[in-house]
């Protein structure tokens, strides 16, 4: 069984171990099989340059900058899509859409410390563990052979296997945590009560950052948890490794060495 859980988690591939022929393939690869021209990395390139007009917008338009942000955000979950379709899956726009989601999601929490100062240290804090929880997930992916960070099994993680095997959950609890943030941007411009007597002076924005809140929860639990599996899985990869060596050592001190014969 743990064999063929194992099995499942890989599949064959060419291995490169050495970065200058991985540069080199690179560099010859052909305009027919340019990975860098894949359809979803061309919509990955347009996430990050939407993403850059919304941050540009940011501090005086907050419509365009909003309209840019979420329309970069939904592209997220085109990517994957048009990757599975087209046959055009690769670790590149995997990376790629792992960094475009991060960067974006912390160039718009550096940017709400600024306009909440008295909850900055928490934003920080955000942004620390979206990006620790993400790298140590990926590496740890990588140093047990698995072909992609989404490829968890309930057997290491149910609270993940459930996140990032369902698409339609991955989604909802991303866009959800997105549209909190996006409402904590939308407070600062907006004073218009929506004009029900039974909400006060509520806005817009603020009752939806206060319905999205929950989701926001959700998705930072997950990061701890994501954050905890991965440390564990590369302690567990770190004794391994380690007991391997002693157990190599042992062997080398139990082989006896051959003398060189005499030469009468």
């Amino acid at each position: 069984m743990a064999k063929a859980t194992s099995t499942r988690r890989r599949r064959a591939s060419l291995e490169i171990v050495d970065a200058k022929q991985a540069v080199d393939l690179a560099t010859a690869q052909s305009y027919s099989e340019n990975v860098f021209l894949f359809v979803p990395n061309l919509i990955g390139y347009t996430r990050v340059i939407m993403a850059g007009l919304s941050l540009h917008y940011m501090s005086y338009h907050p419509v365009y900058c909003t309209l840019l942000y979420g329309v970069s955000c939904l592209l997220d979950a085109v990517d994957g899509q048009a990757a599975r379709a087209l046959g055009q899956t690769s670790k590149f726009g995997a990376v790629l859409d792992m960094v475009t989601d991060r960067c974006t999601t912390s160039c718009l929490l550096c940017y709400l410390s600024s306009a909440y100062p008295a909850y900055s240290i928490v934003f920080q804090f955000l942004i620390a563990l979206d990006f620790s929880s993400h790298y140590m997930h990926m590496y740890s992916s990588l140093v047990t052979g698995s072909t992609s960070h989404k490829l968890v099994t309930s057997d290491v993680s149910r609270i993940l296997w459930m996140y990032y095997n369902d698409s339609r959950t991955l989604f909802f609890v991303c866009a959800g945590n997105e549209l909190f943030f996006v409402c904590l941007y939308l407070i600062k411009w907006t004073a218009t009560p929506i004009g029900v007597p039974m909400l006060g002076n509520v806005t817009y924005p603020q009752l939806m950052a206060t319905l999205t809140f929950p989701i926001f929860l959700v998705k930072n639990i997950i990061n701890v948890v994501q954050l905890w599996k991965a440390s564990k899985i590369l302690v567990g990869v770190d004794l391994a490794e380690r007991a391997a060596a002693r157990a190599a050592a042992i062997k080398k001190a139990e082989t006896p060495e051959e003398k060189p014969a005499r030469t009468s």
